[in-house]
């Protein structure tokens, strides 16, 4: 959904950006702005700054930057439409869409009430941990070592082994069986019966990264299958979306800039039990690309520790291969067979799973011992697997001789080889579709500077020089033209998205420039982002300068008209 930018605008105007990043940010009062440690790396002076007049945040030490959406998006992991929406709802700004969805204000009091459903089955799995009927549950819980403060921590529930138990209990609170099968909390028949779908089990609560519970898995805690038994997809939660703990590791996160991804609810409630305020788990499936983009939000690192087993070490390969693709670093440690993260924690304490952590291997690396076992067709099929789902052209080019290394490939022929494979999937979709896609949203300037670019890429540099990619303000001429800076001679079947090779390639189908008419392009380019730098620089002195007549700083005003004649007296400047 495409959001109006006048409520883009007004959330910007009601959301107070000194009260957002104070939510998670210790801010000092420095001159004029607001100065704090990085929530985005690990420092210990205050490298991140506020400032509250323009509305903007930057940090000096990783060059995180932007707004007040930028930096509420960033911090909880979300993607830009999702934190801008959030955020609408916190200051109370309502949002239109370009298309007015007329179903819009039923989707909302739908999604309000499953969040409310889930709160109140909350409650009621809380209290019957608390209650007689809960003590089996406790019991449990004592024997695998969680103590009474972490389990209250985290939510931990009981679900009765009665059929009706929550229906009933929802019912008293208003809610229809109905509403509740559709949030996720009752199973339905065809016939239109429906029962608990949580029924003697524990029950673990999965909130969101604000802290909200959207969801639940529950343990068995004797024999039966299945042995865990998760919420169904529902109007509030995707489980691909969500890390269990996200919430609870985010503090420490931001600190360590490390996550530790493992799998399963106990393990990660003990790796907090013991000190690892850093840990998250997957929730049920295999680790997917959206979960991977709301863990960088928070961390640099990640620590993967699978179960030495063969299901373990597999999707210890597969996680690794995502996270570095993403632009990650990553390390994989093992654990000992037949141990998994609570027993080795809870038997033989945190020198015996640092130990672990001590002897884990670099991510690449662990995929190459992974893959050497491989016939070797099964080799290059991965090599090129691989470096396909790296999605940054200087990412790819930095990891190719290092596969090709590894497993005794020539680095030529793998990146022939990646080519190759870039124009058959191309080649695959259908013409009729390639026809409908939608082209690259460009102005007409910023069309003439990126097709000139793709033209002429011996002029790349001298058009970064001068400013290009400053100017260039649509999303996609931004991606392009970073694509464009990164190509050098390389080939850009491997470099660019399919709508932007279609787009590259069409640029030089246009015919070979003479060298008076690529000269006689690039001066009228390079005047052209020259007047408009230097009218950029001439706003912010006209504006340094009305804030310092304000403040009656005439020294400043001075220096600073100073520098605006010198500015006008260059012209081109």
């Amino acid at each position: 959904m495409k959001f109006d930018s006048s409520g883009v605008a007004a959330v910007k105007a009601r959301a107070d950006i000194v009260e957002i990043v104070r939510r998670y940010v210790d801010l000092r009062p420095v001159g004029g702005r607001l100065v704090g440690a990085c929530p985005f790396h690990q420092e210990t002076k205050g490298s991140f700054n506020v400032h509250p007049e323009r509305g903007y945040f930057h940090c000096f030490g990783c060059q995180a930057s932007g707004d007040v959406i930028d930096f509420y998006c960033r911090i909880n992991g979300l993607e830009f439409r999702e934190g801008l929406s959030r955020l609408a709802d916190e200051v109370g700004v309502r949002l239109d869409s370009g298309r007015p969805d007329p179903r819009a204000g039923e989707k909302k009091r739908l999604r309000q009430a499953c969040l409310d459903m889930h709160a109140v089955a909350d409650a009621f799995f809380r209290r019957c941990l608390a209650s007689p009927e809960g003590k089996a549950a406790r019991d449990y819980l004592e024997r695998r070592g969680i103590v009474p403060e972490v389990a209250a921590k985290f939510g931990l529930g009981y679900s009765p082994p009665g059929w009706q138990a929550l229906e009933d209990f929802l019912k008293k609170q208003g809610f229809s069986p109905a509403q509740a099968a559709t949030a996720g909390l009752l199973s339905k028949r065809e016939d239109g019966r429906t029962w608990d779908r949580f029924r003697d089990r524990l029950i673990f609560p999965i909130r969101d990264v604000a802290g909200t519970v959207v969801a639940f898995g529950g343990r068995i805690m004797g024999e039966g299958d299945p042995k865990y038994l998760n919420s169904a997809d529902s109007p509030i939660y995707r489980k691909g979306d969500h890390l269990y703990a996200l919430c609870d590791a985010r503090p420490s996160m931001a600190k360590s800039r490390r996550a530790i991804l493992t799998e399963g609810y106990v393990d990660v409630i003990t790796l907090h039990q013991f000190g690892y305020g850093d840990a998250v788990g997957v929730l049920g499936t295999a680790l997917t690309p959206e979960q991977i983009k709301r863990l960088l939000g928070f961390c640099a690192t990640v620590d993967l520790v699978f179960d030495g087993d063969g299901a373990g070490r597999k999707a210890a390969l597969r996680s690794a291969e995502m996270l570095l693709a993403a632009g990650a670093a990553c390390r994989v440690a093992l654990l000992p067979e037949g141990e998994d993260v609570d027993s080795l924690l809870q038997t033989r304490g945190r020198e015996a799973f640092e130990a672990c952590l001590g002897g884990a291997d670099e991510g690449l690396r662990y995929c190459f011992r992974a893959v050497s076992a491989m016939a070797r067709k099964e080799q290059i099929t991965w090599a090129e697997g691989f470096l396909g789902k790296v999605g940054d052209a200087n990412l790819r080019a930095a990891y190719a001789p290092r596969v090709a290394a590894a497993l005794g490939l020539s680095e030529a022929g793998l990146r022939g080889a990646l080519a190759d494979a870039v124009v058959r999937r191309q080649a695959a979709v259908p013409a009729s579709r390639r026809r409908e896609s939608p082209g690259l949203e460009l102005n007409p300037r910023e069309r003439c500077i990126v097709t000139f670019a793709a033209r002429c890429p011996e002029y790349v540099p001298a058009l970064r020089e001068l400013g290009a990619g400053d100017y260039l303000s649509g999303p996609a001429a931004r991606s392009l033209w970073a694509r464009l800076a990164a190509l050098g001679d390389g080939d850009p079947r491997l470099v660019f998205e399919e709508l932007e090779l279609d787009f590259v390639l069409e640029a030089r189908r246009l015919g070979e420039l003479t060298d008076e008419a690529r000269r006689e392009l690039f001066e009228e380019i390079s005047g052209f982002l020259r007047a408009t730098r230097g009218e950029s620089a001439r706003k912010e002195l006209m504006e340094a300068m009305r804030r310092a007549r304000a403040v009656g700083d005439t020294g400043e005003e001075m220096r600073l008209f100073a520098e605006l004649n010198a500015l006008l007296g260059r012209g081109d400047e």
